[in-house]
């Protein structure tokens, strides 16, 4: 596959080139190769589950053709550059990563260049994939088919009566729980929040 023309695929939206979508584009390609694609199949035979989001998820979808909207790319915001692939019909499952010291190779693929982006810049594009990158088989801790899930898959919050999509509920008590509601979601109403700290005030 055309290198430069994923890279325009992936600057397209951002009106500019990064490394870090470079990185983004060179794991994706090492990872459907690793798994045997030598070009994003087809039917949803791969899922990436990229570990930020940002330029290099943009990256990734440039190279794999896997999206958010098509439910082919996930993402688990661990804020490291890395991959993981998994071939669905098989369950196969390989994590890429850049090697640790890889901004120090970049600059030995680019001595004339004092400006350490630029350098990167220019050598990830070259670097050979076994001098830049990391690679390993994992076993993914849910079964492919939990984390994909079925079409139609919808129940309701015994709590909140909110829609769950996909197989997303929590089971407690008895109750059908989202997990916002089970194990504490990332916002909260401001009614809550004065009412702990109300709570905490009167302690």
């Amino acid at each position: 596959m055309d290198i430069q023309q994923l890279l325009e695929i992936s600057s397209r939206d951002h009106s500019h080139l990064c490394p870090r979508q470079i990185l983004g584009v060179r794991i994706g390609l090492a990872g459907m190769n690793a798994l045997g694609f030598s070009e994003p199949p087809s039917k949803k035979q791969l899922v990436v589950i990229t570990e930020t989001d940002g330029c290099f998820a943009d990256g990734l979808s440039a190279a794999t053709n896997c999206t958010v909207g098509h439910r082919t790319l996930r993402v688990e915001d661990y804020g490291k550059v890395a991959a993981t692939f998994v071939d669905t019909i098989t369950g196969r499952a390989i994590r890429v990563a850049p090697r640790l010291d890889i901004r120090e190779l970049a600059c030995t693929f680019a001595p004339e260049e004092s400006r350490h982006y630029f350098a990167q810049m220019y050598a990830y594009q070259v670097m050979p994939e076994w001098e830049m990158l990391t690679m390993r088989e994992v076993v993914l801790n849910r079964s492919i088919e939990k984390i994909v899930s079925r079409p139609g898959m919808r129940v309701n919050c015994d709590v909140c009566g909110e829609e769950i999509m996909n197989e997303r509920e929590v089971r407690q008590h008895g109750l059908i729980l989202c997990l916002p509601c089970a194990q504490g979601g990332y916002c909260q109403s401001k009614a809550e929040n004065f009412l702990r700290v109300a709570q905490v005030e009167e302690v």
